[in-house]
C-alpha cells in the first residue's frame, strides 16, 4: 500500500490570517475612521479603502478588487451614503447577492457620529449633521479628520443602542425612504470582534495611535 505523498507546498502566515475589505464611498472621511480600530494583526487583515464611488459602482469595484487579490478576502464590507439617484436599494440588493455586506446610511456617514451622542430619529441635511457635530464635539468638525474614532470611542456603545433603536422604527426597512438611519454599527461591531486590546482613552494633549 502506497503512503501519500506529502505536500512540499508551504503555508504562509498570510494565509492564516483572516482577510477582511472594507471599501468606501468616501476619498478619507469613512477610512480614516475604520484605519484607527485597535485590530490584532496577528490574527486579522483588514484594509479598509477609500474610492470615490457612490452605491451600485461601489459595489462594482469591490467585486473587481475581490477578483484579483491573493489571497482572496473572506469578509467584504462596503460602506456607503443615500445618494440622489434611484439604485440606492438596488446597489444593497446587488451586494447581498455577492455576498459583501453593507454599512450604508441615510443621509450622511456624519449620522454614525452624531448618535455617539444622542438618539436622533428627525431627518437632517448633510449640512445640520456637520453643524450639529461641531457643538457636540466642541470644536470645528472637520469632514476628513483622522482623529474621530479616537474622540468619539468610549461614547460607542451608546451609538450602536441609538443605531440599533433607529433602524427598529422600521418595518419593513426601505434604506432609500428611511431618513434617518444607519447600519454602520454593523460593521463596527463585527471589528470590534477583532480587537488586540481597547483603545486607551482619548486626551486632548494627544491622540493615541493603536498597536
Amino acid at each position: 500500500m502506497s503512503k501519500r505523498k506529502k505536500s512540499n507546498r508551504k503555508i504562509h502566515t498570510r494565509d492564516l490570517i483572516e482577510r477582511i475589505l472594507i471599501v468606501c464611498e468616501g476619498g478619507k472621511t469613512e477610512p480614516n475612521y475604520f484605519r484607527k480600530f485597535p485590530i490584532d494583526k496577528s490574527k486579522y487583515h483588514v484594509e479598509s479603502r477609500g474610492e470615490g464611488r457612490i452605491t451600485k459602482s461601489l459595489v462594482e469595484r469591490a467585486i473587481e478588487i475581490q477578483e484579483i487579490a491573493s489571497p482572496p478576502f473572506n469578509k467584504i464590507w462596503c460602506v456607503f451614503d443615500r445618494d440622489s439617484f434611484e439604485n440606492f436599494n438596488e446597489a444593497i440588493k446587488e451586494a447581498e447577492k455577492e455576498g459583501i455586506d453593507v454599512a450604508y446610511s441615510n443621509e450622511a456617514f456624519e449620522l454614525w457620529y452624531l448618535l455617539h451622542f444622542n438618539y436622533y430619529d428627525s431627518a437632517m441635511s448633510r449640512h445640520q449633521y456637520q453643524e450639529k457635530l461641531s457643538e457636540l464635539i466642541g470644536h470645528e468638525y472637520e469632514k476628513n479628520s483622522e482623529n474621530m474614532y479616537q474622540e468619539l470611542h468610549d461614547k460607542q456603545p451608546e451609538a450602536i443602542r441609538n443605531a440599533k433603536r433607529l433602524l427598529s422604527n422600521y418595518s419593513p426597512p426601505n434604506p432609500a425612504k428611511d431618513n434617518p438611519s444607519t447600519t454602520v454599527y454593523q460593521l463596527v461591531e463585527e471589528l470590534n470582534k477583532r480587537f488586540k486590546i481597547p483603545l486607551p482613552p482619548f486626551s486632548k494633549g494627544g491622540i493615541n495611535s493603536p498597536l
